[in-house]
This record gives C-alpha cells, sequence and structure tokens, in this order.
C-alpha cells in the first residue's frame, strides 16, 4: 500500500507541476465550460500515459470535472458549453469536448454539433482510444 501511495504521490507531484502553463493557458478560468473565479482541478485526458504530460491535461471546474467522471449526475443544459469548446486549439481540450459530446448524443442539439464537426486524424484517433 505505501508503494501504491507513493506513487499517487509522486503522480501529483508531477500534474501540479503543470499548473502555472495551465493557468497561463486557460486565463484560470475551466478550459470546457469557460467557468472563472472557481477552483480549477486538473483533469487528465485519456489514455493517462504512466508519467504526467501537460499535452495530456486540461484546467477543469470541479462541475465539470464530476460530470465528466460520474455519468449519473451529468446535467445535459450544463454541457451546451460544448459548441465552443471542440473547436478549441487545445487538443486535450478539444479531445474532451468531442467525447464528452458523443456520451450527450442523443440530444439534438448534440447530434447537430457531431455533424458539422471535422476532427483531425490525430484528434479522431485519440477520440477513439477513450473509449477502448
Amino acid at each position: 500500500m505505501a508503494k501504491g501511495l507513493r506513487q499517487h504521490q509522486h503522480r501529483n507531484q508531477g500534474l501540479n507541476a503543470f499548473g502555472k502553463e495551465l493557468t497561463r493557458r486557460s486565463g484560470s478560468c475551466c478550459e470546457l465550460c469557460e467557468a472563472c473565479n472557481v477552483k480549477l482541478v486538473i483533469h487528465e485526458v485519456p489514455p493517462i500515459p504512466s508519467e504526467p504530460q501537460l499535452e495530456h491535461c486540461l484546467f477543469a471546474c470541479e462541475e465539470c470535472a464530476l460530470q465528466i467522471n460520474t455519468p449519473k449526475r451529468r446535467d445535459v443544459s450544463h454541457w451546451h458549453c460544448l459548441s465552443k469548446a471542440v473547436w478549441s486549439p487545445v487538443p486535450a481540450v478539444q479531445v474532451m469536448a468531442v467525447w464528452m459530446a458523443r456520451q450527450l448524443s442523443d440530444e439534438a442539439w448534440v447530434k447537430e454539433l457531431l455533424e458539422q464537426l471535422y476532427l483531425q486524424p490525430e484528434i479522431e484517433s485519440w477520440v477513439d482510444q477513450i473509449d477502448d
């Protein structure tokens, strides 16, 4: 158990080292819903690499993080922000936004959004890997 705790602490230290860069990139706002002046958490976009990588991280508000990780808690109205997030120039943000849109694809507005979307092959591949 101590080994697992050490690994967890080591991973968290690596992720926390990205805090300043994520703050600069996000403007201290959630990179998915753009909520500002809220607590932000570092969310790793799967598949999770063995060592933390900035390219696999995004800043998410606690509400977005909770809904990503807890499907039963998803509030579709919260995710209208995906209309903008799916076009993010930050690959991790775009991947997470597209993945979440696919999770909500029963909604008419999400279907329309996904139909309009063109993804670079590497982004499409990354999104597909999340579900594997």
